[in-house]
């Protein structure tokens, strides 16, 4: 493990053991206080962060590291410069880059010039710390995770993408249920599908909410971010049968709610949901920290 750029690049065993070293910090971070002595992180992000920049920072200083925080004032990396001069310059200085770009092929791009390990805070293709994050979250839930039936319901993105990765590898069931028009990458699902089945897992995607009965958890995101070209009102009509909502819980029969955040009440969601006894939100939110500190004492041990 060199990098962290996606979790379709992780073995099974490999996932595991960054689930179980990050219950580890989370229970002892006394252990891990110097874990990152006198090592530096560079956070390079072209979007707005609550929880992903907040986490990494205090994250990364539990475990006696320095953290430098530099946003995109003058664009997206490489109209000031080349991606390629980013990151070959800040290996001179810094021992890993933590990355919140656009385009998926910045990340990439990062991790082929630098000479120092690069993990992905988000893309447009995925967001495996969420993914972690989630795992961890349900791992902490369920004894045998590759018996949890997760849903994920709403617009296909890169979170999805991360979760189908994720519950692939671990052997686990996932159903993805979005409208016609908004499903998961279409490479990502086969790919996806081909880890699941290697896994004893299984992948299934449609747009029957009917199909939700039988699931541990509902996971849905924001709907908002697909309405670049289009009304709220316009996003609605189309996602407004998918709203995870009492009814539709119950009719799942699932005991937790999870988001990424955040969260839109009334929206993609209803706040007797969001903020009921089966939400997971705040767990997952604490456990990104975890779950990257167990990522970075992998990368930087």
């Amino acid at each position: 493990m060199n990098h962290l750029l996606s979790i379709k690049e992780l073995s099974q065993q490999q996932l595991i053991e960054l689930l179980t070293l990050a219950k580890k910090i989370k229970a002892n971070p006394s252990a891990y206080r110097q874990a990152l002595d006198g090592k530096s992180v560079v956070m390079l992000f072209e979007k707005p962060s609550l929880r992903t920049r907040v986490s990494f920072d205090i994250g990364i200083n539990k475990l006696g590291g320095h953290c430098l925080y530099l946003d995109q004032q003058n664009g997206a990396l490489g109209k000031r410069e080349p991606v390629s001069d980013f990151a070959a310059n800040i290996s001179c200085w810094a021992d890993a880059i933590v990355a919140r770009t656009f385009e998926h092929s910045t990340i990439e791009q990062l991790a082929e010039y630098g000479s120092v390990p690069v993990i992905n805070a988000l893309s447009d293709m995925y967001h495996p710390c969420q993914g972690l994050a989630d795992f961890l979250t349900l791992s902490e839930q369920f004894d045998d995770v590759s018996k949890v039936k997760l849903a994920y319901v709403g617009d296909g993105n890169n979170v999805t993408h991360s979760l189908m990765y994720g519950a692939a590898l671990l052997g686990a069931t996932m159903t993805v249920v979005c409208p016609q028009g908004h499903f998961p990458d279409g490479k990502v699902v086969l790919e996806a599908q081909e880890i699941a089945a290697a896994h004893g897992g299984q992948l299934i995607l449609t747009s029957d909410i009917e199909q939700l009965e039988g699931h541990d958890a509902i996971y849905t995101d924001t709907w908002i971010s697909m309405g670049d070209n289009a009304s709220l009102d316009e996003i609605k009509a189309k996602f407004d049968p998918y709203q995870v909502n009492k009814a539709l819980m119950g009719k799942a029969g699932a005991q937790y709610f999870m988001h990424c955040l955040p969260a839109y009440r009334g929206v993609e969601v209803t706040a007797e949901v969001v903020d009921g006894e089966g939400s997971l939100i705040l767990q997952q939110a604490e456990n990104r920290m975890h779950a990257q500190n167990a990522v970075l004492v992998t990368l930087l041990s």
